[in-house]
């Protein structure tokens, strides 16, 4: 328990300056310096609202200090050490805020990121085309309960959007999937380097990160000694591989080839069936966007590295290639029937991806790629390889999960009534020992 002396300890910390910092630090206890880091992002947030309301101020009442700069984002970025674009950024945000005054609140109370709050804004801004006007304000609020709390990611918030473009849905296809506004640009430097810079839509990015996975993955010495270099430089060499792998093999103008490079989950049901424009339904037939269930039971597409896909992309994409089909129970668990095989087969690992979409510790957002297939119970002590007793973990909580020495038993893992992998806590991280599990690429959660 943290006495009056220690938070004030830390609360000095957290108010002082930066300048020695790390010498004031390491006096303080694990538990303490987890307040300063919480603290401090507390801090952080309060004081980007109060930035974005100054600028915001600034674009309506200018001075002759700013109107001298293209923008009160260019004056704030020649002004601090923000880039151009950051200013913009933030001056953009203000604006937008002034029309969504439920954004603005959750946003000045601390309980919603810049960005996080920029995206919202974006979709009330330009919502789907067949969303009518009465829609807005319950999906607003649908928004802002997705990105409130530490528990919200911005994959999770995309979820969300993308379910709501999916209820509203109409011939054209979302901002973030329109391809005719891609952009690459490949400039030589003064010192003989390239600089690379591009914006892509989702499908496109998943091909590019399916592609370079398997390529950037650490690689140990012949005598067992790490890899040495950085996720950047192992992108790097990867994609740097990935085209003279393409040179050397010269495999374009082939047609009719499989196209094994993009993995995409949906359900049959909303592979096959064809939805009306929303426009043409009549009020009463609208789902209720409130409802966190519509955003269960409402699936769209979702590419392990990129998230969620529209489904109307999807059904384009579905028109040529290879289907795997996961047969599924009605909470949307994998069934399989190979509980004597101790390694876990093509198909149930194809599930388990369908399944947990990647590491199902909370929090965590390792893609499938990099995940193992991990025995709940180990199958020396008896455990069948079945979906009931199987969960993908990344290799680091695989680790965790496995090791010895202190950590054997901390986190148990227990399958719930939903046939989805939950996680127990220790009673030093909650003494409740409140069951949880990752909400990183799922939409809302509901606990037994």
């Amino acid at each position: 328990m943290t006495t009056v002396s220690d938070s004030i300890a830390v609360g000095d910390v957290v108010a002082g300056s930066a300048a020695g910092v790390r010498g004031r630090l390491w006096r303080l206890r694990p538990a303490e310096v987890r307040d300063v880091a919480v603290s401090a992002s507390v801090e952080i947030l309060r004081l980007e609202a109060i930035r974005v309301a100054a600028v915001d101020e600034l674009t309506l009442n200018p001075d002759e200090q700013v109107l001298c700069y293209r923008g009160v984002g260019r004056w704030l970025a020649a002004n601090t050490m923000l880039q151009n674009s950051a200013g913009n950024k933030i001056a953009a945000l203000g604006a937008a805020l002034r029309s969504f005054p439920d954004i603005a609140a959750q946003f000045e109370a601390g309980d919603l990121s810049l960005d996080h709050a920029a995206l919202i804004a974006a979709f009330c801004e330009s919502p789907p085309k067949g969303m009518p006007d009465s829609a807005l304000t319950p999906s607003l609020k649908t928004l802002l309960a997705a990105a409130s709390g530490v528990e919200a990611t911005t994959t999770k918030l995309r979820y969300a959007i993308a379910v709501l473009e999916r209820i509203f849905e109409s011939d054209q296809p979302p901002p973030g999937e329109d391809n005719d506004l891609n952009a690459l640009r490949i400039a030589p430097t003064l010192n003989g380097r390239v600089v690379i810079k591009g914006d892509f839509d989702p499908l496109t990015g998943e091909m590019l990160l399916s592609a370079l996975s398997g390529l950037s993955m650490p690689k140990p010495a012949a005598d067992g000694t790490p890899d040495q270099r950085s996720a950047a430089k192992r992108t790097a060499d990867a994609f740097t591989e990935l085209i003279r792998r393409y040179l050397d093999n010269a495999v374009t103008g082939v047609d009719g080839g499989q196209r094994p490079h993009v993995n995409v989950h949906i359900t049959a049901k909303d592979l096959a069936e064809h939805r009306e424009c929303a426009t043409m339904r009549v009020d009463d037939d609208a789902p209720d966007v409130e409802d966190e269930s519509v955003l269960e039971d409402l699936d769209v597409g979702y590419m392990p590295w990129m998230g969620p896909l529209s489904v109307s992309k999807t059904r384009m994409l579905a028109c040529d290639c290879m289907l795997s089909t996961v047969l599924m129970d009605g909470k949307g668990a994998p069934l399989d029937a190979t509980p004597l095989k101790r390694l876990v087969t093509a198909e149930q690992r194809i599930a388990l991806i369908a399944r947990d979409k990647g590491c199902a510790f909370p929090n965590c957002d390792a893609v499938p790629a990099w995940c193992d297939a991990h025995h709940i119970k180990p199958w020396s002590a008896g455990g069948l390889t079945v979906m009931d007793n199987l969960a993908l973990l990344c290799r680091s909580h695989h680790t965790l999960m496995h090791s010895t020495s202190g950590f054997r038993g901390i986190w148990e893992i227990k399958m719930g009534s939903d046939h989805k992998p939950w996680f127990i806590p220790p009673s030093a991280i909650d003494p409740k020992q409140r069951r949880r599990r990752s909400t990183t690429r799922q939409g809302p959660v509901h606990r037994d």
